[in-house]
């Protein structure tokens, strides 16, 4: 068994509020989940409207899997319109 996790900083420009952030990650989270398959948690930048810090984890039966579904997740996100990511780092054990 594998686990792959990434974590993205995002910064999100468009946001002027709070509800504007959660609104924003949320679509963002329910697509990953659906397009991918994997967990996405926010992990950080709470209190901050338009910082974001999302991590998403995956378990796969092998690496090359692993690796696969996060960077298809990575370019995903990565062309999201209402997102820049600032900072990203995976990891895969």
């Amino acid at each position: 068994m594998v686990v792959g996790v990434v974590t993205w900083d995002l910064h999100l420009s468009d946001c002027a509020s709070l509800k504007d952030k959660r609104r924003v990650l949320l679509s963002l989270k329910d697509r990953l989940h659906r397009q991918f398959n994997v967990s996405v948690a926010e992990t950080a930048s709470h209190d901050r409207w338009q910082r974001a810090e999302l991590t998403c984890a995956v378990v796969a039966t092998d690496r090359r899997h692993a690796e696969s579904v996060l960077g298809a997740a990575d370019r995903f996100v990565a062309g999201h319109p209402q997102t820049r990511i600032v900072d990203s780092t995976m990891s895969i054990r």
